[in-house]
């Protein structure tokens, strides 16, 4: 079933948010990390995608709201193959849940998402890291 979970949260100034964060003892993975968002490393198999606001928007069909005033997030679980996450989704929208996003298919990672019956944005995703793109890496190691 599910092997990693990925808490998405927008922030507005990403370097004052790793500092916070850092200052907690939380530690972040650099291959992830870059102006637009970082990786915090939660526990095993558990993190933080901290997304600069622009960013964040970018995964969404809807508008940001305030985190002060609304609770917002995109919950993004990993999974074991491609079959997974179109099983996952699939029964997701056949209980109820909601179509959000045409599914995204970038070779080394796919994924489909889908809004729960409270509005709750959630993503599917598989991701084969043995076959991420050396530009992808390398551009992600180098913009930190």
């Amino acid at each position: 079933m599910v092997q990693q979970i990925f808490v998405n949260l927008p922030v507005k100034d990403l370097n004052k948010t790793k500092e916070f964060f850092a200052n907690l003892g939380f530690t972040f993975n650099e291959q992830f990390t870059n102006e637009a968002a970082a990786c915090m490393i939660l526990g095993e198999n558990i993190y933080a995608m901290l997304l600069v606001e622009p960013f964040f928007q970018s995964f969404l069909n809807k508008e940001v709201g305030d985190p002060a005033k609304s609770a917002q997030g995109i919950y993004a679980l990993a999974v074991g193959s491609r079959a997974e996450v179109d099983q996952l989704a699939d029964k997701a929208l056949a209980t109820g849940g909601t179509f959000t996003k045409e599914p995204q298919d970038h070779g080394w990672m796919y994924g489909r998402s889908f809004a729960d019956i409270n509005g709750h944005q959630w993503e599917v995703l598989y991701m084969d890291e043995s076959a991420i793109p050396e530009d992808v890496a390398n551009s992600e190691s180098q913009n930190n």
